[in-house]
């Protein structure tokens, strides 16, 4: 009986591995392995129902869906709007791939011009973004990530149950929207600047859920929206970088015939560009992932250890010279956002680590990482706690103690699994369980912060 209970554990770790392998092969897209993972359990439970034992199911099962190349040009053929077809079948099959490819690029285009046009339309009415700079830094993420949110909906084909689950995840695009701009926010005051910091904080979680196709259960789904989320940065930084070099030229040129464009810079270029920007790079992420997932895990490893020993000789030389942490504001804005680059080293360490492989020396690195910043985060919450008590609250004080109390409790339990990992005590998935589980932290914190925050302290 205890054998017979024991075989779904047996089969979910058998398939986990396969699933493990298949995501590192650069021709296969994360939802298509989701699809060949339906697949492969039909074909187990028929084998389970005709007999035979859980273990020698899947292993038949495997076998029966053949080499992995060849079933991914049976699968290209058999969904033709995937863009990974043109890696496995030869572009003299069909020309379906490149039309499937051109149309999504089109589409993409398409919503970041409209994403353009909207971040324009409050101008219409007298809303100028050089003028009512609150009022942009409070909407910016209503002008597109609905946008980007639909793009997903209709780039992952959900079925008319799934698109009528996925149109809830719309409402707080409308929650947000009202509180935004319902509450009398002091112009420039402290409250509206942490409501325009955290508001994107919240409404990224829905564009996950839609990026995640219906899969946001399982920690596979959301691991993959935070493997897009770490290549989108990586792509918006590189678009932003030639945008600065475009805007540098321009300037040079129209100058040199007694044209100054800053105006147009300020009031076109750099708002349109920047929405625009962020469509166009999850475009990207999703038709060129197989060059970005290469370059995204050497910069990971790169970064992670001198990070590390950034850390480790902070508090080396902290302990050497007795001296504590500045409480200056600007000061320890910048540690939390440290400790922020820390957790996305980890997190993006995590997403693109094979969880089938033994541990590492880079391992043990990212243990000394997140260790150190634990103890950072400690010294800093320390810090904080003084400035509190000595200047009283304040709508900053206490979001950045709110912030660096949730980076304590994740950084913690991260150490703690990471060592029991290390140690053969835990598998690899509770790490990635625990952080992906952890995002709806992120996201209600920066839902307090944008509702709660404001009529607590006055709107000041």
């Amino acid at each position: 009986m205890i054998a017979h209970d024991l075989e779904p554990v047996v089969l979910e770790e058998q398939i986990d591995q396969w699933r493990s392998y298949l995501r590192r092969r650069q021709a296969i897209h994360s939802v298509d392995v989701a699809e060949l993972e339906d697949h492969l359990r039909e074909q187990v439970a028929g084998l389970v129902n005709a007999g035979l034992a859980t273990d020698e199911a899947f292993l038949v099962a495997v076998k029966r869906m053949g080499a992995l190349d060849a079933l991914s040009r049976e699968f290209a053929r058999e969904h033709s709007d995937r863009l990974w077809k043109q890696l496995v079948v030869v572009p003299s099959d069909s020309g379906e791939p490149r039309a499937a490819a051109r149309t999504d690029a089109i589409v993409a285009f398409c919503l970041a011009v409209t994403a353009a046009v909207f971040i324009k339309v409050p101008a219409l009415f007298g809303i100028q973004i050089d003028q009512d700079a609150g009022f942009y830094a409070r909407n910016v993420s209503f002008f597109v990530l609905p946008l980007l949110t639909g793009y997903f909906v209709w780039k992952r084909r959900l079925d008319t149950s799934a698109r009528r689950r996925l149109a809830v995840a719309f409402v707080p695009f409308v929650a947000a929207g009202v509180f935004a701009n319902v509450y009398p926010f002091l112009p420039a005051g402290y409250t509206e600047t942490l409501a325009a910091l955290h508001l994107p904080i919240v409404l990224w979680l829905v564009v996950g859920i839609a990026y995640a196709g219906g899969r946001w259960r399982q920690v596979a789904g959301r691991m993959d929206f935070i493997r897009f989320s770490g290549e989108l940065f990586i792509y918006f930084v590189l678009i932003a970088l030639g945008g600065g070099v475009l805007t540098a030229f321009m300037a040079m040129l129209f100058r040199a015939i007694g044209i100054d464009p800053e105006p147009f810079f300020e009031s076109w270029l750099l708002p349109c560009g920047a929405v625009g920007a962020v469509v166009v790079g999850s475009w990207l992420v999703e038709a060129k992932q197989s060059v970005i997932e290469n370059m995204a895990p050497v910069l990971t490893r790169l970064f992670t250890p001198l990070f590390a020993t950034v850390l480790v000789a902070f508090l080396g030389t902290l302990l050497w010279t007795g001296r504590g942490i500045d409480i200056e504001r600007n000061l320890l804005i910048a540690f939390d956002l440290l400790l922020v680059v820390v957790l996305g080293l980890l997190l993006y360490s995590l997403s693109a680590r094979d969880p089938r492989s033994a541990p590492g020396a880079f391992d043990v690195v990212q243990v000394v990482l997140v260790g150190s910043a634990l103890v950072a985060d400690a010294i800093a919450l320390w810090a904080i706690a003084g400035r509190v008590s000595d200047f009283g609250f304040s709508p900053n004080r206490v979001a950045a103690l709110g912030e660096n109390v949730i980076l304590l409790v994740n950084l913690a339990w991260s150490v703690g699994l990471y060592i029991r990992f290390l140690r053969g005590r835990g598998s690899f998935s509770d790490l990635e369980r625990w952080q992906t589980e952890y995002l709806w932290v992120y996201a209600v914190w920066a839902a307090i912060v944008v509702v709660a925050f404001p009529p607590v302290f006055g709107y000041i």
